[in-house]
């Protein structure tokens, strides 16, 4: 019997190809569940509703993935990783006097909460009942946090707290933004302030240095 010939490089299989489209396809299924929750609320999402965004039964869906949980899941994750992209895009901010970066961080913080409530309501509070995030999708929030870390290391401020503590804040005038003044200012206007209480908790010695001032909007 003669053996069937290698796939010739860079020509897709069968195989891959099936792949390719499967993967697509729970793509189509995570990008249609943010327009629908966006639109009916997080705990909301139908997976009738998601399979006719799809253009296929609800069962069809499950083919895909095995549980709403486990579309969650994939949001989950992929808002993290939205979130590690979001540190990254700060990398021009890095010549900057440490007050002026740590100040930027916190405005991006608190934008890229406050520009999608659905997306910050799944990364950051425990919304939807019973819902908890694989290990795998987990595992990517923690290397973010690592990231955030490493921000915070970069200006001078190694408290192992120091990110909990941060993040705390942030989240919480996030959360009053978004419940109490939804596309307005009220609460960002008090980052800055936000700032200058961590700061001079976690690393006063900035707050003295003549190329620190804190003040205006990122």
């Amino acid at each position: 019997m003669t053996a069937a010939p290698a796939p010739t490089a860079g020509v897709a299989t069968p195989l891959g190809r099936r792949d390719a489209r499967r993967d697509r396809t729970r793509a189509e299924i995570v990008a249609a569940a943010w327009v629908l929750v966006r639109a009916q609320g997080l705990a909301g999402l139908s997976m009738r509703d998601l399979g006719e965004a799809v253009g296929m039964r609800a069962q069809s869906v499950y083919s895909y993935y095995p549980s709403k949980d486990a579309i969650y899941d994939a949001m989950f994750r992929e808002g993290y990783e939205e979130f590690r992209t979001w540190i990254a895009s700060s990398a021009h901010v890095r010549e900057l006097p440490p007050v002026d970066r740590f100040r930027h961080m916190a405005h991006r913080f608190f934008d890229f909460c406050t520009t999608d409530a659905v997306r910050y309501q799944l990364l950051f509070q425990r919304t939807i009942p019973g819902f908890e995030p694989s290990p795998q999708s987990y595992a990517v929030a923690l290397e973010v946090l690592d990231d955030l870390a490493a921000e915070f290391a970069a200006v001078g401020i190694t408290d192992p707290a120091a990110v909990d503590l941060a993040t705390a804040v942030f989240t919480g005038l996030t959360s009053q933004q978004l419940a109490n003044d939804p596309g307005g200012d009220r609460w960002e206007q008090l980052l800055d302030r936000a700032v200058a209480m961590l700061l001079a908790d976690l690393a006063p010695h900035l707050l003295d240095h003549p190329s620190s001032r804190i003040g205006g909007t990122t």
